[in-house]
């Protein structure tokens, strides 16, 4: 899409999950929403269909991409899914668990999905729209992010509109996003398994289905999956964090006790500044403030997955 043309917002209503089905089928990505964030779905089998995500996004051609599948079925047809893979699957699945695993010798993808790695990351998410998308389009769905590559992602259908403009055709609106931060990755090794990016599923979660602790992740290394970039999620602007106090040029970002101008959960509780953290950073870059402040969020739970992304915006 070029020009000054807006993306078709649609419902997902059956009228709009055909088109948005028939859209995929011919190669074109939908921005689509699912329970952690808006993903920009695109057919994983095609070239053409994955290289116009990147376009789109101006994403980094060493960044893989996360495929979406009905279910474990689809998975192993990607993958090759061992035992482990299964118990976290019946665990987690549908939900916001991405696994990276072997990719399977006959899988039909895109070279760029994996970004020429032996492994492809793989989810199965819970939200009715992008489940009814996948079940319409009978199709694998990569789908990063709805918004520029190292931006504030998304988690409304005015946020994809906003980020990527008339770089996109279509979006479904589902409505806000309910967990609002993006999936755990976690790779799946010969040697044990490592958390690649924090999310909604903890590592003690983890520890306690596949009975071993996570090895470390290894510094230096490829890229693996979406979201290991240092700077990411970031709202265009300075950003300070453990603020218990603004200065006069900064919009700060509350938390607990620490009021902003706006807050990520103003009774302390982590769940819901996961569910706040994208839609604050996008208040925040909106703001006439040229610096972000954000109060102290503890490192427990959720929490660690939380300030891993505002981290990586201040970087």
């Amino acid at each position: 899409m070029t020009g000054n043309t807006r993306p078709l917002v649609l419902p997902p209503d059956a009228a709009g999950l055909a088109r948005a089905a028939d859209s995929l089928r011919a190669g074109v990505p939908v921005a689509v929403p699912t329970e952690t964030v808006y993903g920009l779905a695109a057919r994983a089998d095609r070239d053409e269909a994955v290289a116009a995500i990147y376009r789109a996004k101006g994403r980094p051609d060493f960044n893989p991409l996360i495929v979406h599948v009905p279910d474990l079925a689809g998975a192993r047809s990607l993958a090759e899914v061992d035992a482990r893979a299964e118990r976290l699957a019946a665990a987690f699945w549908p939900g916001p668990l991405t696994m990276v695993l072997p990719l399977h010798p006959a899988a039909a993808v895109a070279p760029a999905v994996t970004a020429g790695l032996p492994t492809i990351a793989l989810r199965c998410p819970d939200h009715p729209v992008m489940r009814a998308l996948l079940l319409a389009s009978g199709l694998p769905l990569a789908a990063p992010s709805a918004n520029r590559s190292g931006a504030v992602s998304p988690t409304t259908a005015a946020h994809v509109v906003d980020s990527l403009g008339d770089r996109i055709g279509l979006v479904l609106d589902g409505g806000a996003c309910p967990a609002g931060i993006e999936s755990t990755i976690v790779a799946l090794r010969p040697q044990g398994w490592t958390i690649l990016r924090p999310g909604p599923v903890t590592g003690d979660q983890l520890a306690a289905m596949l009975g071993e602790a996570a090895l470390a992740e290894p510094s230096g290394g490829a890229i693996e999956a979406p979201g290991q970039l240092a700077s990411h999620y970031a709202p265009g602007k300075p950003v300070r964090l453990g603020a218990t106090t603004a200065a006069a040029d900064e919009f700060l970002i509350g938390f607990g006790p620490v009021a902003g101008q706006v807050t990520l959960s103003s009774g302390g509780d982590l769940a819901e500044a996961a569910a706040r953290l994208y839609a604050c950073l996008h208040a925040a870059a909106a703001a006439p403030e040229p610096r972000v402040a954000v109060a102290p969020v503890p490192d427990s739970g959720i929490g660690a997955a939380i300030n891993d992304r505002l981290r990586r915006a201040a970087a």
